[in-house]
């Protein structure tokens, strides 16, 4: 079932709804500061993130959702998440 677009079907039910970019923290930090929303209606935080972000052979791939990475895949992992490579 499609889900898109998520943030029209929560306004369209009278929630405020945030869209950020769930890897930026300042921003996820900015849309925290404004609850309780003045307005008293529920809010929703739509997050947009990509799995495995950092990491070159986990990023979008579904498979890291129940596999487990061996010993010198966590050690790549690590490298690249130190560096940023």
């Amino acid at each position: 079932m499609a889900l898109e677009p998520l943030a029209d079907k929560w306004r369209a039910f009278g929630w405020n709804t945030h869209e950020v970019d769930g890897h930026n923290l300042q921003a996820l930090l900015a849309v925290l500061r404004t609850f309780p929303a003045a307005n008293g209606k529920p809010t929703a935080i739509i997050a947009h993130t990509v799995k495995g972000k950092g990491v070159s052979f986990m990023e979008d791939d579904n498979n890291w959702h129940y596999r487990i990475p061996n010993a010198a895949e966590v050690e790549a992992a690590e490298r690249e998440l130190e560096t940023g490579t």
